[in-house]
C-alpha cells in the first residue's frame, strides 16, 4: 500500500508566508503545529458544478474523505504558483488552465497548521485522474455539497474554506 513519505522537507514559514525554516511531513503532522504552506484549486466546471477528490484510505490526514479537486504542500524552495501548477498537473492531469488566486489565510486542527493558498478556475477540459494519489473524484453540485457538510463525509479543512471562502466567492 502507498503511504505518504514521512521524510519529505517541508518549508516553515511565518504568517506572510516567508519561509523561517524546514521540517519533514512527519514532524509537520505530529501534533508540533510548525506552520507549513500548502495550495488549494477549488475547480468548477461551467455548469457552476465543483469538482472534489476523494482521498485515498493510506493517507495520513483525513483518509477517506472527500476534499478540494486539489490540494498539496508547497516543496522547500517552490513558489505557491509552482507548486499548484504541479500539483493540479500530478492529482488531474491538467497543464492548461488560468487559476484565480483568491486568499490565504491559517488553517489549524490539532494535527497542524496551515498557511493555506486559495484558488479557484473554471474548466471543463479533460481531467486525467491520479490513480496513485486519488480515490476517486467527480463534480459536485453546489447543494449536495451544502447537504453533506456536518456529515463526516467531506474533510473539514474543506467545510470550513468552502464555508468562509468559496461560498463568498461565487
Amino acid at each position: 500500500m502507498a503511504q505518504d513519505n514521512k521524510q519529505e522537507i517541508f518549508p516553515i514559514v511565518d504568517v506572510d508566508g516567508q519561509t523561517i525554516g524546514s521540517a519533514t511531513r512527519g514532524e509537520c503532522h505530529n501534533g508540533s503545529r510548525l506552520l507549513h504552506p500548502v495550495v488549494h484549486l477549488h475547480l468548477f466546471n461551467s455548469k457552476g458544478e465543483l469538482y472534489l477528490q476523494k482521498r485515498p484510505e493510506w493517507k495520513d490526514i483525513q483518509p477517506g474523505k472527500w476534499d478540494t479537486a486539489v490540494g498539496g504542500h508547497i516543496d522547500y524552495g517552490e513558489t505557491p504558483e509552482d507548486a499548484l501548477r504541479r500539483e493540479v498537473r500530478e492529482e488531474l492531469g491538467i497543464t492548461d488552465f488560468q487559476p484565480q488566486f483568491i486568499e490565504k489565510y491559517i488553517f489549524e486542527s490539532a494535527r497542524e497548521r496551515e498557511l493555506v493558498y486559495v484558488n479557484r478556475v473554471t474548466y471543463d477540459g479533460p481531467i486525467c485522474l491520479s490513480s496513485e494519489e486519488l480515490d476517486g473524484g467527480r463534480f459536485w453540485t453546489l447543494d449536495e455539497i451544502r447537504a453533506t457538510i456536518g456529515q463526516g463525509i467531506l474533510t473539514p479543512n474543506f467545510e470550513s474554506e468552502f464555508i468562509k471562502i468559496i461560498s463568498k466567492n461565487l
